[in-house]
């Protein structure tokens, strides 16, 4: 699919929108534009469930959950605010999944797979920081243990998301500390970039290879756009403008 027709796509999702809104509650025409409004998104609501579920029975249940969450965010939509669906439906469906992970379960299933990679990133980061006297990059991980750099962060992301911890444990050993219960509520500063970083996700994989591969070499490897323009044959000056475009295109999608 091109720029234009995605473009052309978000368009048109938005045109529904503003009709769905237009209509009246007992017009049997809005009844049917909701019902194919939500079908048209069940597979990113289950994309964002499975991605945080992982398989089994929990991953299902996380599916319905977002399933609810997303009729909830096409019913609550607004298109006059200046934002796209997937940038509003995103954190909605995310936040019905994380109250209900909080209400319903401690445990979060984890592959196998990602079970394994964790424990050796684990191991290898705390190695290179000996060894370097510093953190080591994600670069530097992934070169050591022989994957890709977006694996290794996804590992670090699945090291972080799925600690569990007693609510009524207090957070320090002093009398008197509060516990952990007594801080939720508050918004977590980390929840905009796991927001961002699953609605970008497939925008990303969209693009094409030469766009995806300059995102990778530039934000996950850390390389610089002369480095980055003397593997793929072009000069700095090129690489600014590709990746000034890709950035761009990324956040039209988003709005």
């Amino acid at each position: 699919m091109t720029d234009s027709e995605r473009a052309e796509q978000r368009a048109e999702a938005m045109r529904r929108f503003q009709l769905l809104k237009s209509l009246n509650g007992d017009d049997p025409q809005r009844a049917e534009l909701r019902s194919s409004l939500i079908e048209d998104h069940l597979s990113y609501a289950r994309h964002i469930a499975l991605r945080y579920g992982g398989r089994g029975e929990l991953s299902e249940d996380f599916v319905q959950v977002a399933y609810l969450a997303l009729v909830k965010a096409v019913d609550n939509f607004d298109p006059e605010r200046g934002t796209g669906f997937l940038g509003y439906a995103t954190p909605v469906i995310l936040g019905e999944i994380k109250k209900y992970f909080r209400d319903a379960t401690w445990d979060v299933h984890v592959p196998r797979a990602m079970q394994e990679l964790t424990r050796t990133v684990r191991a290898c980061n705390e190695r290179l920081t000996r060894e370097l006297s510093r953190s080591p990059t994600v670069a530097e991980i992934a070169e050591q243990i022989g994957v890709t750099a977006e694996m290794v962060t996804e590992a670090l992301v699945a090291m972080d998301s799925y600690t569990t911890a007693s609510l009524d444990r207090p957070l320090r050993a002093e009398p008197g500390s509060p516990r952990l219960l007594d801080l939720l509520g508050g918004e977590d500063a980390r929840l905009e970039a796991v927001v961002d970083r699953t609605a970008l996700k497939p925008l990303i994989a969209a693009l094409d290879e030469r766009d995806r591969s300059i995102l990778v070499m530039h934000f996950f490897q850390g390389m610089t756009q002369r480095e980055i323009g003397a593997r793929l044959g072009y000069s700095q000056m090129h690489i600014s403008r590709l990746l000034a475009s890709v950035l761009g295109r990324l956040r039209a999608a988003l709005c």
